[in-house]
């Protein structure tokens, strides 16, 4: 039978489920804590069970011989190098639904805290002083509230908000307009929001297009007087900045559970008169942790005895008995999810997905999650998985269509994605060779035929003699290495594609010199 080991501080019912599935389990609470220890320990075990205080390193991961599975009590797995773990082939599970309503209900408890200077009263009583007129405090009602990012946890707090009789205004590149009304928020951009709101609350994962979204520059433009709250992730606000603007009283209080370094000793906020500070609380109580621990267990159970994958964050949701068709094909639609994904960036109505020929035949609900979890995962960080992609898109008002088809066109069997938008629809389909590989065969349809390199260059471009030249000579120059060069055109002299497989990432002055190239309209880096 498998063994698994709990290193951190999880619930005695995740215990009893693991044992009652007969898996043999060792609770050692503190064991994550001494990283030595638990490399020594780790080889035993076939499965992990953690939540944020053991650091599953890749030295740890190198040590784990026997280890399948590592499991998230939560949703963050910051604490896991999700690159080692799937070179291993170890699958890493979380589970991202189990304390959104926790976190929610903190960060409204940290804006009524912080509006009615609730810690500052509560110490000055607990001194034996008495000082009513000094607590004057602000009410919420009537007040805007903006929401950054409103997924399952920024929907959840924008009900609680409406519910305080609040407006709510919301920024989420995702969120459509439909969704929008159903939550009763209305959509602005960020600029927007941070000039109205009252209350500014971020409720977004951290990746590289939200990494200190609220820099200096957009702290200034926020409304005076306003108040700031991050219970999501350390490092989406300069810290430094909002100490700044609180000293100088352009914001009249911040309140943060969550910090760029952690634990946090020191921090340029501590010590402010008007700043309320938790120590990454969001997720903690009786209620959350039980959920989380529970979900881990069965899943982890579930994985362990019947290779049944629930949640993962590096794995397809598949059956054991589906892997050996549907594998290949997954890696198609991640393709060309992580395609669209990193080329769109406004708010996504529709996806339709065609599976033409063979593939048609096969399972399309795993192909179409990892379709959706790949295109989402640009914007909403690598917590998105196959299980969480369509709620998460249902969520944001997207409607998914799969069709299928019988076999056509030069490839027969192949998979095609269209995304509808605001501004335009995107297309983009790919196959399967017979080398077990992924390739593109259309892009905004204009056929081509491309492999998926781990870096690429996308290019939109005119179509005229000497480009391909003037692309080399300024590549060259700026040391990038080409690996692979695909081109496609709509008509001579009309719109064309080109599509570089590259050897390292591209930097963005690179980008800003190929776009600097007077044929070029577009350019994009890629990563896949």
């Amino acid at each position: 039978m498998p063994k698994v080991l709990i290193s951190d501080k999880l619930s005695d019912a995740a215990v009893a489920i693991f044992r009652d599935h007969g898996i043999e389990t060792d609770f050692e609470p503190d064991l994550g804590k001494d990283p030595a220890a638990l490399k020594a320990r780790i080889g035993a075990y076939d499965g992990l069970a953690v939540r944020s205080a053991t650091k599953a390193t890749a030295e740890i991961i190198a040590a784990a011989d026997n280890l399948r599975v590592i499991g998230r009590a939560g949703i963050g797995v910051d604490n896991i190098d999700i690159p080692a773990a799937s070179a291993r082939g170890i699958v890493v599970m979380n589970t991202p639904f189990g304390n959104s309503i926790t976190t929610a209900e903190h960060a409204i408890a940290m804006m009524m805290s912080l509006c009615r200077q609730i810690p500052e009263a509560n110490a000055s009583t607990h001194a034996g002083k008495w000082e009513k007129s000094r607590f004057m405090g602000t009410e919420i009602t009537g007040k805007t509230l903006g929401v950054i990012g409103c997924g399952n946890i920024g929907s959840v707090v924008a009900s609680r908000g409406i519910g305080l009789k609040m407006k709510v205004i919301a920024y989420d590149p995702f969120l459509s307009e439909d969704r929008a009304r159903d939550l009763g928020v209305e959509k602005v951009e960020l600029v927007d929001l941070l000039a109205r709101a009252d209350v500014v609350t971020l409720h977004l994962p951290k990746t590289e297009k939200t990494a200190n979204i609220l820099s200096a520059e957009r702290i200034r433009l926020m409304k005076p007087g306003a108040r700031l709250i991050n219970c999501a992730r350390g490092g989406l606000v300069d810290e430094d900045a909002v100490a700044e603007a609180l000293k100088e009283g352009r914001l009249a209080g911040a309140a943060f559970d969550v910090f760029a370094r952690e634990p946090a000793r020191e921090n340029p906020l501590f010590g402010l008169p008007n700043v309320v500070v938790t120590p990454h609380l969001g997720a903690a109580t009786a209620e959350a942790q039980e959920n989380v621990a529970l979900q881990v267990a069965e899943q982890m159970s579930d994985y362990l005895l019947k290779g049944a994958i629930s949640n993962a964050i590096n794995a397809p949701s598949i059956t054991a008995e589906e892997a050996p068709l549907l594998k290949p094909w997954v890696r198609v639609a991640e393709v060309l999810g992580a395609f669209a994904g990193q080329l769109t960036e406004e708010p996504i109505s529709a996806l339709e997905i065609e599976y033409v020929g063979k593939v048609a035949d096969l399972n399309l609900k795993p192909l179409t999650a990892a379709l959706t979890a790949a295109l989402l995962t640009p914007q909403l960080g690598a917590g998105v998985n196959m299980v969480s992609a369509p709620v998460l898109a249902r969520e944001r008002g997207m409607q998914i269509a799969e069709t299928r088809r019988d076999a056509q066109g030069a490839y027969g069997t192949y998979i095609r994605l269209l995304i509808t938008t605001p501004a335009k629809t995107r297309s983009v389909a790919a196959t399967l060779f017979s080398d077990g590989r992924p390739r593109f065969i259309q892009i905004k349809g204009i056929g081509m035929e491309a492999e998926p390199m781990p870096y690429m260059l996308y290019t939109v471009n005119t179509d005229e003699p000497g480009f391909i030249g003037a692309l080399g000579m300024k590549t060259g120059e700026i040391g990038v290495n080409i690996a692979t060069f695909h081109l496609g055109r709509a008509a001579k002299g009309g719109e064309a594609i080109t599509l570089l497989g590259v050897d390292e990432p591209l930097s963005a002055k690179v980008l800003e010199e190929i776009a600097a190239l007077p044929q070029v309209h577009e350019a994009r880096a890629l990563v896949f």
